[in-house]
């Protein structure tokens, strides 16, 4: 079973229902200074942390006095406009005295299903991380309309998850695990503590009831599980409700753990590999070499480029032999390539006229 303290990276989610009470729609704060001791253990740790973070709506209907009804569009984008500058802010003022530096990142489903905007938010929140910084992740809401929208935190925490390269994600939620039916319907439910394989069975057990402010239920925490373990996360359902929930995990409280399949650099490169590639580059010897030791791939590198692609597309390496020696998404258009070939990095402001990413290839986007 996995265990929090073994996390090189863990991203995790936080239900509207743990951060807002329910009856006054105003901020558990107690709670939230809890949790910020609980990340700040993990950063002791030498562990990268993502907080997947709802609260901007629940807030902002409190504040602007909206019913507890379903809102409309315009007013859930109200909503969230309002909410979300306050839980940026309650992040920020329970995290500095710790002297950890959070951010903002807002998304939306576009923001994974498009490449481009898929390398974007990797690059940003990888460097993020390496900064030190924690970044606070939620769906856009004040701009998300029902065709570019996740739907629910659960999932997008799962790509997050993905997108970093975590190998844990953590679900805080209103029940302690996964259960074989609802526990507060049926006493005779089981709850497991690990689940290897998510089967048709499994599934089946799932239920939709969310919590009155969150929308999430049983079902999409198991498709969230189902994404995160195929891309070598590790992935548990705990208790959020109790103060400090992640020391309460690390010291044995109740969970679900679903297990994840490979590691997640393993299981990107497939990913990669898998992609049809959208055109070419072929490299010099001294770049095929560095290939082999594991470095990116610099411009400088490139003596030649074929096919028509953009940026995020798949491209395939060759050798100067016509040899395919791996596959990797192109931080550059073909275009952009052609201008850069064979140039240094400091060069390539000076070649395209702005500022560009050092790497061609970035050695996380590359299988070989």
């Amino acid at each position: 079973m996995a265990t929090l303290s073994a996390a090189r990276r863990v991203v995790i989610k936080i239900g509207s229902a743990l951060l807002v009470d329910r009856d006054s729609g105003a901020l558990r704060r107690d709670w939230l200074v809890g949790l910020a001791q609980d990340v700040l253990w993990l950063k002791g740790l030498g562990c990268d942390v993502v907080l997947v973070s709802s609260g901007s709506i629940a807030l902002g209907r409190g504040v602007l006095g909206l019913p507890p009804s379903v809102l409309a569009l315009e007013q859930a984008q109200a909503a969230a406009a309002v909410g979300q500058i306050r839980l940026a802010r309650a992040y920020e003022e329970v995290l500095a005295p710790h002297e950890i530096t959070t951010a903002q990142v807002l998304v939306t489903l576009e923001d994974s299903a498009n490449r481009r905007r898929y390398l974007n938010s990797r690059a940003t929140l990888e460097q993020l991380l390496s900064l030190g910084v924690v970044p606070i992740v939620n769906e856009n809401d004040t701009v998300a309309t029902d065709e570019i929208r996740f739907g629910d935190n659960d999932r997008l925490a799962a790509q997050i998850a993905v997108t970093v390269g975590a190998d844990q994600l953590i679900l805080l939620s209103d029940v302690d695990g996964f259960y074989s039916a609802n526990p507060t319907q049926d006493a005779s439910a089981k709850r497991y503590d690990v689940i290897d394989t998510i089967t048709p069975e499994i599934e089946a057990m799932a239920g939709d009831a969310g919590s009155g402010l969150s929308k999430g239920g049983m079902k999409t925490k198991v498709m969230a599980a189902r994404t995160a373990t195929a891309a070598g996360c590790a992935m548990a359902i705990t208790d959020g409700f109790v103060l400090r929930p992640l020391t309460a995990l690390e010291s044995g409280g109740n969970a679900t753990w679903f297990t994840a399949q490979s590691d997640p650099q393993a299981a990107r490169k497939r990913w990669i590999a898998a992609m049809k590639p959208r055109g070419g580059v072929t490299l010099d010897a001294g770049a095929v070499a560095a290939l082999a030791r594991g470095t990116s791939l610099l411009p400088a590198g490139v003596t030649a480029v074929n096919g028509r692609f953009e940026r995020g597309d798949s491209i395939t390496m060759y050798d100067l032999a016509g040899h395919a020696v791996g596959c990797g998404l192109s931080r550059y258009s073909a275009a952009e390539i052609e201008q850069i070939k064979g140039h240094k990095s400091a060069e390539i402001e000076a070649v395209l006229g702005y500022p560009g990413r050092a790497a061609l290839i970035h050695r996380d986007d590359m299988a070989l």
